[in-house]
């Protein structure tokens, strides 16, 4: 059995080199899951409601959730979800992490590690089986099979998935020049930054269980490391695209947290420039 590691995340000269990284677009990580994204790293990106600023070169993005083509949702991690009691969510922690245990199974794909900061009330083990679920979503990224995603816990990720209280999650978004006030997400290089809040009490804008929301949360993140951009609603009534700022408005889409139907068709929309 493998012993969960906990390290403390990014000091004042690995940040430096990480942002320095960054900014000069360095590739996702390079395996036989993504030859087709290979070269290609997006810039920063910001899961945002709405009044939030947003620094030069972020841009801001939601995450929602409805189950694309069925019922709502399946990125949970159970049926009967107890609700959470927002005033139980810490706003700030050590800003240290555990990272999860490697998923079982092996293989090619692309590498990714799930960390959480420690003593938020998130078991590191119990998340990592969400993101699992959801990444191997046939609905999700992966559809079809062509692409997989193989959970690590070593150095050898090209996506690292951090779960993070609201102020952690703040200034580490912050190291990309990203304005996650206290509210949202981010993404910047191949770092994926989860707000503890949105996690646990998914958006007060998402009719469905915070265990639906994270679908949307991880699928949109997920989609910007993929390269993708930020889209808008098709048309009325049709489901919102994944990679759609929902958390600002559905502009008369219905919430969706999947980037393909049941059927395999890819539901976007327009791009947003």
């Amino acid at each position: 059995m493998r012993v969960r590691r906990r390290r403390t995340f990014l000091t004042g000269a690995v940040l430096a080199a990480a942002a320095a990284a960054f900014l000069h677009f360095s590739p996702p990580w390079r395996d036989g899951g993504d030859a087709a994204t290979a070269g290609r790293e997006p810039s920063g990106t910001v899961s945002s409601p709405a009044p939030v600023p947003s620094a030069p070169e972020a841009s801001v993005s939601p995450d929602s959730a409805e189950s694309a083509g069925s019922s709502p949702g399946t990125g949970g991690s159970s049926d009967e979800e107890e609700s959470v009691d927002a005033a139980s969510v810490p706003a700030s922690g050590p800003g240290t992490f555990t990272v999860a245990r490697e998923g079982v199974g092996a293989g090619g794909g692309s590498r990714y590690r799930v960390e959480v900061e420690d003593g938020i009330g998130v078991d590191p083990d119990s998340a990592a089986e969400d993101i699992a679920r959801i990444l191997s979503d046939p609905r999700g990224w992966g559809k079809g099979g062509s692409r997989t995603f193989r959970q690590v816990d070593d150095g050898s990720a090209g996506l690292v998935i951090r779960i993070g209280t609201p102020k952690t999650t703040d200034r580490l978004c912050g190291q990309y020049g990203l304005n996650t006030g206290g509210e949202v997400n981010c993404r910047g290089g191949k770092n994926v930054m989860v707000n503890l809040a949105r996690w646990q009490l998914g958006s007060p804008t998402f009719d469905g269980t915070a265990s639906e929301y994270r679908a949307l949360i991880i699928n949109h993140e997920v989609g910007h490391w993929l390269g993708h951009g930020h889209e808008t609603c098709p048309g009325a009534g049709k489901r919102a695209p994944a990679m759609m700022q929902q958390i600002k408005g559905l502009k008369g889409c219905v919430s969706n947290a999947w980037p393909y139907d049941a059927k395999g068709r890819y539901l976007g929309g327009p791009s947003v420039p």
